[in-house]
């Protein structure tokens, strides 16, 4: 599969069956994240694979806790990636503060592309989610207090067998330009 027929493939999927995801496919899509470029080589990231029944379970009741019931329908996705941030590079920092931005926010945005990209090749559904209680997961399982978890990607295998249509994207010419 070319890049271009791997990018038109990944999707958001919401709908998931409850077929497992073998523990090796899910390595490679961990493979081909840790091939991503970071600022520094700082590798901020930490993938914590969620497959095991009862413990996603109660991941899902953190997750979807207090105003953030929103995306229920996790609870039909047989894994959750939990992705935690561990910023300690001092360089990165000083950088950060300089430029007003956060490198280590795009260092995982290129790590879980990588991921879920992998994820479509191999016919896996994922669906990226900012809208979580970050404090409910963090105590579930144990993170530091100084680590952070900016993301969570859901995965399995699509329950619809026919694949979603993409979403309509603006024209290049609105969302480029060439001087």
């Amino acid at each position: 599969m070319s890049i271009e027929e791997v990018i038109k493939k990944r999707l958001s999927i919401r709908k998931y069956d409850s077929r497992p995801i073998k523990r090796e496919d899910i390595r490679s899509c961990l493979a081909a994240a840790q091939l991503a470029p970071s600022a520094c080589n700082a590798q901020p990231w930490e993938f914590i694979i969620v497959d095991t029944p009862a413990i996603r379970d109660t991941l899902c009741d953190a997750i979807l806790s207090g105003i953030y019931g929103l995306n229920s329908f996790i609870r039909d996705a047989p894994v959750l990636v939990v992705v935690v941030a561990d910023e300690k590079k001092w360089f990165v920092k000083v950088c950060d503060f300089v430029r007003s931005t956060k490198l280590c926010l795009i260092d995982l945005g290129i790590a879980c592309e990588h991921f879920v990209l992998r994820a479509a090749e191999l016919g896996i559904g994922t669906c990226y989610l900012g809208w979580f209680n970050e404090r409910k997961v963090k105590k579930i399982l144990k993170i530091a207090r100084t680590k952070r978890v900016h993301l969570v990607i859901s995965m399995g295998y699509s329950l619809n067998n026919d694949t979603p249509q993409p979403k309509p994207r603006k024209e290049l010419c609105e969302i480029s330009r060439f001087l």
